[in-house]
């Protein structure tokens, strides 16, 4: 009789391609149905993100590529004075308020605590959605695999029939606070936490289910949110958000962003960037997005940063400074200067920065960069900046 296979094998597994691919044993659980070695595995394919760790059947393993990881229980071993380069790089992209210095032992609680997914799939307006990481929903939700969301009010309930009592009496038909755009089906609604706290932490929690290293934060009171809609003759239907802090020292103008998996790939993503400059520009301040940025959001930075600033060489006649370029896009100086670093665009003649404008090499970064997302049009905005109520 074969004997279970040990949390931290690594072993070849079959994925949704019909190829097997590499993947580590995550953790393991008896099934209910089938005999006292009938168990399902939680892996890690080591080839892809995090997102696509998943239950499976021994049916989708080759077992005669079954290799043991020791590597773990040597470094169980370590007291905490030496980090992995690995450990290092999970620790700098692991922002935890109050706790940026975390040891070597308090990160892998960490990662023990968050490594299996704890709900499935979640409900949302029409769409069934599947999740990509962990959440830490309260406690009397640690048994269930299928969530159903209020798509208005974004209360979570275990049940259909739960949710179908309730937008029965939800009056709401958007987020809960101010719109400040409307421009055709598209809407942007302001929702401050401390005035809707109930929404924003139910916002966290949804969100957190799709990014993978961002702390939820609980004390949603700091924050501003601004929720992207959809809107038809039913109401006004997120397609993403990005979360703000009232009052950054860092010059973040963004905190979170999240494009909800039914709604990206089709510019959504660079909008709320986009839209995020824009009210910097309304302040009057240069901003940055608060760091780590996911894998999928700096994708979206990079391509936003390339496509502003190569728009405004190709256009502008004679020299341009960092500062002016900085000055005309809201974009802070460093992010400028590594954009047009990285498209070696950039060089350091007699002590300063020089940019250099081939318009042939603009256009072949233009067209690397791919399309911009939809345009934020700055006459439909009505916003002024916040100002904490005495």
């Amino acid at each position: 009789m074969m004997q279970p296979l040990e949390v931290g094998t690594r072993v070849l597994c079959r994925w949704r391609d019909g190829k097997h691919h590499p993947v580590k044993v995550i953790e393991r659980r008896r099934l209910q149905s089938g005999g006292p070695n009938d168990y399902e595995y939680y892996v890690h394919y080591t080839e892809f993100n995090r997102r696509l760790d998943e239950w499976v059947r021994l049916e989708q393993l080759d077992l005669d590529s079954v290799e043991n990881d020791v590597d773990e229980k040597v470094e169980d071993k370590v007291t905490g004075l030496k980090m992995t380069r690995h450990q290092k790089r999970k620790i700098d992209e692991t922002h935890v308020e109050g706790h940026e210095e975390l040891d070597a032992a308090s990160l892998r609680e960490h990662e023990e605590f968050t490594k299996v997914k704890n709900i499935a799939t979640i409900e949302l307006g029409r769409y069934e959605i599947e999740t990509w990481y962990f959440s830490p929903f309260p406690p009397e939700y640690n048994d269930c695999l299928n969530l159903y969301f209020c798509e208005f009010c974004l209360t979570f309930m275990k049940r259909k029939q739960q949710l179908q009592r309730h937008m029965k009496k939800c009056d709401l038909k958007h987020p809960p606070g101010d719109e400040i755009y409307r421009s055709g089906t598209l809407s942007m609604f302001e929702v401050d936490g401390k005035k809707n706290k109930v929404y924003g932490q139910n916002l966290c929690y949804l969100a957190k289910l799709f990014l993978d290293h961002k702390t939820l934060y609980y004390d949603v009171d700091l924050f501003l949110f601004y929720v992207l809609c959809e809107c038809d003759d039913r109401g006004c239907h997120m397609v993403g958000y990005f979360s703000k802090e009232k009052h950054s020292e860092e010059s973040y103008n963004l905190a979170c962003i999240l494009t909800l998996p039914p709604y990206q790939r089709k510019g959504y993503g660079k909008f709320l960037i986009a839209f995020s400059y824009e009210l910097s520009k309304k302040e009057g301040k240069v901003g940055t997005p608060e760091r780590p940025l996911s894998d999928l959001g700096l994708l979206s930075y990079r391509g936003y940063w390339t496509r502003v600033l190569l728009d405004i060489l190709k256009k502008h006649k004679g020299n341009i400074s960092i500062k002016e370029l900085s000055d005309m896009t809201a974009i802070r100086a460093e992010d400028i200067l590594a954009t047009l670093q990285a498209l070696e665009l950039i060089q350091y003649r007699k002590g300063q920065h020089v940019i250099c404008a081939d318009p042939k090499v603009l256009d072949r970064h233009l067209k690397a960069a791919g399309r911009g997302g939809l345009e934020v049009d700055v006459s439909k905005l009505i916003w002024t900046p916040y100002k904490e109520q005495g």
